[in-house]
């Protein structure tokens, strides 16, 4: 099976392709990158001694990418990912949808053409913020957490949010990005008879990630942490008791694997893929977790309110269980102690990665 991976020299896309080779080693991979995020190039030499063909290619140019022989399967993995793309001012809402929407249209196009299956990795940030925002929470050991006795939007529980929750706007424009990309993407596959697969995720986390504020929290947060920069809890009376789910993305590889290998159409094409409940943890709760190993730091609050800011955002991955037997494998302890022994391995990490 031969397999073409967008971004490959980012976080999701090396490690990805790592996991998928150290699954079954005759798998042919190839992938390309624009290296304009700070650090993938150290990627490109470890998945070239794995075997693995890497090529720079900007996807927003689609003569760029029409050197790409017929594969079997296209992953993207390419994205700005942060909600705060096109309007902080380091990045243009030109700049945002040539990345995440009309790179993925020329991707679909290359998948017409080649006839090859198609996988998006999606986000969660295509959920409603004004449902999400509803969500029913209280304080309980300073995180938020859902209210047992609270109302639900439709579509999510004390589980968190499934695929069947609002993606009315506003959602941001990284997030409407990503959705309408999911959309063309399902219309390509159904218009020109090729396989889709949308797998939305939460936050993803582990070694080796290009952590910065706005997107890789949690890497950011522990290699700021061991630096003792400064770091501040923005937004709910800066508590810090805002709560995300957390998945190694090595624990998306078995999914995809089942993806590629199904034949039929009776599976939903759009899915959840993500830490859920029993991987999540407040920001509160990392800083208090990082204090017991390497002692007490001074975190700063900040109660200014950022639109895209929501208290608890989970996701309800039972549909993921049910349909393909998929389950987390890796604990978000065992995420954050690889974190960190990334990070006492690599003290410059934060200025390569940012």
């Amino acid at each position: 099976m031969k397999i073409f991976i967008s971004g490959i020299c980012g976080f999701v896309g090396s490690t990805i392709a790592k996991s998928l080779l150290a699954q079954d080693s005759s798998i042919e991979i190839s992938g390309c990158d624009n290296f304009i995020r700070a650090g993938s190039t150290i990627n490109k030499s470890i998945l070239e001694r794995l075997g693995v063909k890497v090529f720079y290619a900007d996807q927003r140019q689609p003569a760029d990418i029409e050197c790409v022989k017929d594969p079997d399967w296209i992953i993207e993995c390419a994205a700005n990912p942060s909600v705060l793309a096109g309007v902080d001012g380091t990045t243009s809402t030109r700049q945002l949808l040539d990345h995440n929407l009309y790179g993925s249209i020329n991707l679909l196009e290359l998948a017409k053409t080649r006839k090859s299956g198609f996988i998006l990795i999606s986000t969660s940030r295509v959920y409603g913020i004004a449902d999400l925002v509803k969500l029913p929470v209280v304080v309980d050991d300073r995180a938020y957490v859902p209210d047992e006795m609270g109302m639900y939007p439709q579509g999510s529980s004390k589980l968190g949010v499934s695929e069947g929750f609002s993606t009315a706007p506003p959602i941001s424009l990284y997030g409407a990005s990503k959705l309408a990309s999911e959309v063309l993407a399902l219309e390509y596959g159904l218009t020109f008879e090729f396989p889709v697969w949308i797998n939305r995720c939460g936050v993803l986390a582990g070694a080796g990630q290009f952590g910065r504020p706005d997107q890789g929290i949690f890497a950011f947060w522990i290699n700021s942490y061991i630096r003792e920069k400064s770091l501040r809890y923005t937004g709910f009376n800066g508590t810090g008791y805002q709560v995300r789910d957390c998945l190694h993305p090595r624990d998306l590889t078995n999914i995809i694997l089942k993806q590629m290998q199904y034949r039929s159409e009776d599976k939903p094409r759009v899915i959840n893929v993500a830490g859920g409940v029993q991987n999540s943890m407040s920001l509160k709760q990392l800083s208090d977790w990082l204090s017991e190993r390497y002692g007490e730091r001074t975190v700063a609050g900040d109660d200014n309110y950022r639109a895209f800011d929501v208290p608890w955002l989970v996701l309800d991955s039972s549909l993921a269980e049910s349909v393909w037997d998929w389950r987390v494998e890796t604990p978000i302890e065992s995420v954050l102690e690889e974190i960190c022994k990334h990070a006492e391995e690599n003290p410059n990490w934060l200025e390569i990665a940012t």
